[in-house]
């Protein structure tokens, strides 16, 4: 009975789905011509007109000093691309939601963050405008500056729809400590390199300070699909391991690196070295004794330290991987029904050629939030913008802090430069023909991901139950024909 309501409903959802992907495309016809300008854009340039760009993306909810900080990026804007913007920023916990209701409901806006877990469905659906002409002929400087691989991995059937950040597009995990916890126990971080081997040394935290060391919230520890290519699916149990030659497409569940990892996340939350309400909080506690993050090393001192509210030391976890998973972390398309489409683009090529834009979004408002030091750094005075910089546009061209001594984006360009590549590298997944499998497995997958990453059920039991429902939504129908695509691909 169960399982006939679920299929009821996922044909529900399906149908709304199909119906408002079908509305965009009908409303945005005219609108989705590769290389064309919206005559209304050309024609609505006066002062009195000046198009405010609707830009919803993800963070720290708004900062509270956004009406000020609006008002001084808008003048700027104004005058070098003759439009102003707004920009809402969703909390974390509420983006998975909002961004599903702003997609299917029709809901107007200019620009939308994503990234690879929706991108591809949201292609299919028809949010996002085919840039793929526009780019090159509107923005070329912006086009330019991207490398072409990058173009390449956030193509779909050929075509680019949206603009990708160039950042720490590969991906590194690092284990990051509170240096207090390091010095008081004499812990010997550098040796430590696997999850296992960490869970000693939590107990004697635990044990010590009476906390639980290894703090989670709903979402979990994904850093275990970290060495699967799960190419653009929005389906970590579906991946091809970033250096499997043969480039075979896996139920990831059943793979026993990944089982032996959940197995010890098991054992830690048994024994309290994970918090016990894990699967049931929103965000993301503040402090942490560790945690295993992306980035680069010295965001313990300029990111992680900071927003945990300690001083903190980051060793490398992983090798660097670069995929089109990890390239799809940070996209910004622009509506397939936008009014604006020029417009939209000269934003975000300012976002990434322009330091004075950059800084503004990054650091928020000159004189409340940070300032420029003679040298030409930034001197920030709080913690307080909530904006998410890495949604935003690039990191090479963010001012430098004066508390660093060398550019920390530096190093970030040292990991591109060395990254292993997938296997799948340049691999776009087509999901047009398992879209309803793929929307009723990734329900599936959400149901059980509290559970499943926070260690609070036995992985052995709990990943036999998911995969038993998978198949029974038409996971291996899913596998098939990635399978299919990624032989082809191959060849």
């Amino acid at each position: 009975m169960k399982r006939n309501k679920l299929f009821l409903w996922v044909v529900l959802i399906t149908m709304l789905v199909t119906i408002a992907g079908c509305a965009k495309k009908t409303d945005t016809k005219d609108n989705n011509t590769d290389g064309q300008t919206s005559q209304e854009e050309n024609n609505d340039s006066s002062k009195e007109n000046i198009p405010t760009l609707k830009w919803y993306t993800v963070g720290n909810g708004m900062p509270t000093n956004y009406d000020k900080w609006q008002k001084h990026i808008n003048e700027y804007l104004e005058e070098k691309i003759g439009a102003h913007v707004d920009v809402s920023v969703i909390p974390w916990g509420e983006w998975d939601d909002k961004k599903s209701l702003i997609v299917n409901s029709g809901e107007y806006f200019d620009i939308l963050f994503t990234n690879e877990a929706r991108y591809n469905t949201e292609v299919s659906l028809g949010t996002f405008k085919d840039i793929s002409e526009l780019v090159k002929t509107v923005t070329p400087d912006l086009y330019n500056y991207i490398p072409k691989d990058y173009w390449d991995a956030v193509s779909v059937d050929g075509k680019i729809y949206s603009v990708p950040t160039y950042k720490d597009s590969s991906a590194t995990q690092y284990l990051v400590w509170d240096t207090a916890m390091v010095d008081k126990y004499g812990i010997d971080i550098k040796n430590l390199k696997t999850l296992d081997q960490l869970t000693d040394v939590f107990r004697e935290i635990r044990d010590g300070e009476n906390v639980a060391p290894f703090k989670l919230y709903k979402n979990g520890l994904d850093y275990v699909f970290f060495n699967y290519d799960t190419m653009q699916a929005g389906l970590p149990t579906l991946g091809v391991r970033y250096d499997d030659d043969k480039r075979t497409v896996v139920n990831t569940l059943e793979q026993q690196d990944i089982l032996d990892e959940l197995s010890i996340l098991h054992e830690w939350y048994k024994e309290g070295i994970i918090n016990a309400d894990a699967p049931a909080l929103d965000e993301q506690s503040g402090y942490r004794v560790a945690f295993i993050a992306q980035g680069w090393p010295s965001a313990a001192k300029t990111t992680w330290g900071p927003n945990t509210g300690i001083e903190a030391e980051a060793v490398q976890f992983t090798d660097t991987i670069v995929s089109n998973t990890t390239v799809g972390g940070s996209l910004n398309g622009i509506y397939s029904g936008t009014k604006y489409p020029e417009k939209c683009l000269k934003l975000i090529e300012l976002m990434n050629k322009d330091s004075y834009v950059r800084d503004a979004f990054y650091y928020g408002l000159e004189g409340e939030n940070f300032e420029y030091t003679d040298d030409g750094k930034v001197h920030k005075f709080n913690s307080d913008w909530t904006m998410a910089g890495y949604t935003q546009g690039t990191f090479f061209n963010v001012s430098q802090e004066d508390t660093s001594s060398f550019n920390q984006w530096d190093e970030v360009k040292e990991l591109n430069a060395n990254a292993t590549p997938s296997v799948l590298i340049g691999f776009s997944l087509n999901t047009s023909s398992i879209e309803t499998e793929l929307a009723e497995c990734r329900a599936i997958y959400l149901k059980y991901r509290s559970e499943l990453l926070t260690g609070a059920k036995d992985p052995m039991e709990l990943t036999k139950k998911i995969t038993d429902e998978l198949n029974a939504a038409g996971f291996e129908k899913i596998i098939t024909e990635a399978q299919k695509q990624v032989d082809e691909f191959s060849k």
